[in-house]
């Protein structure tokens, strides 16, 4: 096998690997789109429950573990849909300051309206707009965007906050407040002088 061969048939492989990586994560989230087309006018409700597997199909890692519920009640309309997200639940982070990891509780809600047009088009946050060929909607976007950007940015552990988080960090952090609170002697005494100079 000439090198030229051999660089077509590792690239097939890796193109091979891409598809089927591509169509398991595809098949895993197939409950998250909706085929409207089948569903009658009305509301009609889905539940979701998140984990972390579900992060990692958007390649992201911030949560050492979540557990999450979804409900959404989709409108179903003549012309349009309305859309509510509602999420509860707790995921497992690290904390800014001691990276101690710590449960911290989420929870929130997003309206959507669903509303079709020539192309997709998804720049306005509230409005969504969809191809009229279109014939099921995928949530999970949503979804994900939706819990992210409920996280604080600055996440902190309860025991800091209380006092009651015994860690090497915050002893060591002490430790620096404290020679940041105390005033060499040698600056003393040139505060000294220059207030004599004033006077």
């Amino acid at each position: 096998m000439n090198k030229k061969a051999k660089q077509l048939y590792i690239y097939k492989i890796f193109l091979y690997i891409c598809t089927l990586k591509l169509t398991n994560e595809m098949k895993d989230l197939k409950e998250f789109y909706i085929s409207f087309t089948g569903l009658k006018l009305g509301k009609h409700q889905f539940e979701y429950q998140i984990n972390n597997t579900f992060f990692e199909y958007f390649q992201y890692n911030e949560f050492e573990n979540a557990d999450i519920k979804v409900d959404l009640e989709f409108e179903k309309k003549h012309n349009m849909f309305n859309l509510l997200f509602k999420f509860k639940g707790d995921v497992t982070v690290a904390c800014d300051v001691t990276n101690e990891p710590f449960n911290l509780a989420v929870n929130g809600k997003l309206p959507l309206i669903v509303k079709f047009g020539e192309e997709y088009n998804d720049d306005n946050d509230e409005i969504l707009i969809i191809p009229h060929n279109q014939f099921q909607l995928d949530v999970s976007q949503f979804i994900f965007e939706m819990i992210v950007l409920s996280i604080p940015i600055k996440r902190i552990h309860p025991g800091v906050e209380d006092g009651t988080l015994q860690s090497e960090v915050l002893k060591k952090l002490e430790e620096y407040k404290v020679k940041e609170n105390t005033i060499d002697p040698r600056w003393e005494k040139l505060k000294e002088l220059q207030s004599n100079k004033k006077e």
